[in-house]
């Protein structure tokens, strides 16, 4: 069978029907498929003559609209490779990654263009893309329609991900990523042309673009495109839908309103959650207001979708991610020896399949110390699978905090408190939150003589950092708990402040 890419797909569903609608907006304006076509290619265009050829880069920071998803469109479509980036990163933060992966094209929204005209030069394009069909990138009046023959081996997309040490790893995802892992979901999750998906997620990470946008694109289906999750709208949107994907934030939100019964959610098929860990309360209040039972599944940057509860054919069992998905394999072993070992038994998590992304940009040392000889890449979560074989997330190897469904590392945070002149040492913690899942907590050192302010840091801090990365609480200790090796005991912090804004 002949490979299919997630563009080529794209272009498929534009020829069979191509009035239908793609996306419809907060202001009920809709948008087709042939119109996102027709901005794809005038996008393409202008790229092409900004210089990028395949292989090339195009890094994204823009606000969420349909045309931020006819850009991902155009850079495949050309043979580029798509750089979604965070709008909430820094000028500080963006250097490294402007440095790391030397993209040919910057887009960024026009507010923002002071900010990085003077990053460009001979190597660098700046170009502009605002969330009202506005900015330089679709000033052209060129249209191009070539599509470059992408093999599944080529890469399409880099995501930046990172563990608690060093900077931001960009891992590189192939076409075939991310043509396999869309095609598993569309047919596990059974959904087709005729689903109408809500979609309030943003679109620069596997969760919002990956899969909720691949799974439309390549199927048909339309999305009623929200800039954010907005709870009105989306109870609004609820009797017309079919299915949601969202983080826990959303299902805690939705619960809170008495809006949310049976009767409005009477469409709806499905359900999704991830990004984070559900609350058991939350899934069985929810399966009591609206007899649907969430659907949590298992991903992350380097390897998209690894395991999903079932869409049908089997119980959704709270607190698990299911099983893995057709064609990933999942085990969990020994994280020292590599050997695999009995269910029931906690251990690293590790997966194998054409889900599973190539390396680490430019970084081969460590892309191969994250892979085991036979394949299986060492994910750094940690989990046992249950009588059933269903898998149960049990925590992550690494001090990773994952807040609102956004990866935070503390090491980056500390680093920038430690440059505080009144600060000794600090150590960041992830506690749980009702709201975002978890959330940042620092837990600070004072230099010898001085009395820091707990505003004062965050104070220090909050220019240099995304606000889902600050902490929202400071805590000022004489000392960091440590073992007899002298490593800070982060165990023992959350312990001690778990239970801060769920107490």
């Amino acid at each position: 069978m002949t490979f299919r890419s997630i563009y080529q797909s794209f272009t498929d569903r534009v020829a069979e029907r191509p009035d239908a609608t793609l996306f419809e907006l907060p202001d009920g304006r809709t948008i087709s498929y042939a119109q996102t076509a027709q901005t794809v290619h005038q996008i393409a265009a202008r790229l092409r003559a900004d210089g990028v050829a395949p292989g090339d880069r195009v890094a994204m920071q823009v606000g969420k609209s349909p045309e931020a998803i006819a850009l991902y469109l155009a850079v495949l479509a050309i043979g580029g490779v798509f750089l979604p980036l965070n709008t909430a990163y820094t000028g500080a933060e963006m250097d490294h990654f402007l440095t790391d992966a030397q993209p040919r094209v910057l887009v960024c929204a026009p507010e923002r263009l002071a900010e990085y005209a003077p990053r460009a030069d001979d190597a660098l394009v700046v170009e502009t893309l605002g969330t009202d069909g506005d900015g330089t990138l679709l000033s052209s009046s060129e249209h191009n329609s070539e599509v470059y023959p992408a093999t599944a081996e080529e890469p399409a997309a880099i995501l930046y991900t990172s563990g608690t040490t060093g900077r931001s790893k960009g891992a590189v995802l192939t076409h075939g990523n991310l043509a396999s892992n869309c095609a598993v979901l569309v047919a596990f999750w059974e959904f087709t042309a005729d689903d109408r998906l809500i979609h309030a997620l943003p679109i620069f990470h596997v969760h919002g673009l990956f899969v909720a946008m691949n799974m439309t694109l390549t199927t048909g289906a339309s999305a009623f495109f929200l800039p954010k999750f907005d709870l009105d709208a989306v109870l609004g949107l609820l009797p017309r839908a079919t299915v949601l994907m969202g983080v826990p934030t959303f299902y805690t939100r939705l619960l809170g309103d008495e809006r949310l019964t049976r009767e409005s959610t009477a469409s709806m098929r499905l359900f999704v959650s991830g990004s984070a860990p559900l609350l058991a309360s939350d899934q069985e209040a929810f399966a009591e207001r609206t007899g649907h039972a969430i659907l949590e599944r298992y991903g992350m940057t380097e390897t998209g979708m690894n395991s999903s509860n079932p869409y049908s054919g089997g119980p959704r069992k709270s607190g698990t991610v299911g099983k893995a998905l057709p064609g990933t394999e999942i085990r969990i072993v020994d994280g020292q020896t590599g050997e695999r070992l009995p269910d029931g038994e906690v251990g690293s998590i590790e997966v194998r399949g054409p889900n599973v992304f190539a390396g680490y940009w430019r970084l081969p040392e460590k892309t191969a110390a994250e892979f085991r000889p036979d394949g299986y890449f060492i994910t750094g979560d940690v989990g046992r699978f249950d009588e059933d074989g269903y898998l149960c997330i049990v925590g992550r190897d690494k001090d990773l905090v994952i807040s609102g469904g956004f990866n935070v590392y503390p090491k980056e945070i500390e680093e920038r408190i430690d440059a505080h002149p009144m600060v000794l040492e600090s150590a960041v913690i992830g506690v749980p939150h009702p709201d975002f899942g978890e959330t940042v907590v620092a837990v600070v050192v004072p230099a010898p003589n001085t009395r820091p302010d707990a505003d004062d840091i965050l104070a220090f801090v909050a220019p240099d950092l995304a606000r889902f990365k600050q902490p929202r609480a400071v805590r000022i200790v004489d000392a960091l708990p440590r073992n007899v090796m002298g490593k800070v005991q982060k165990a023992e912090l959350r312990k001690t402040y778990g239970d801060l804004f769920t107490g």
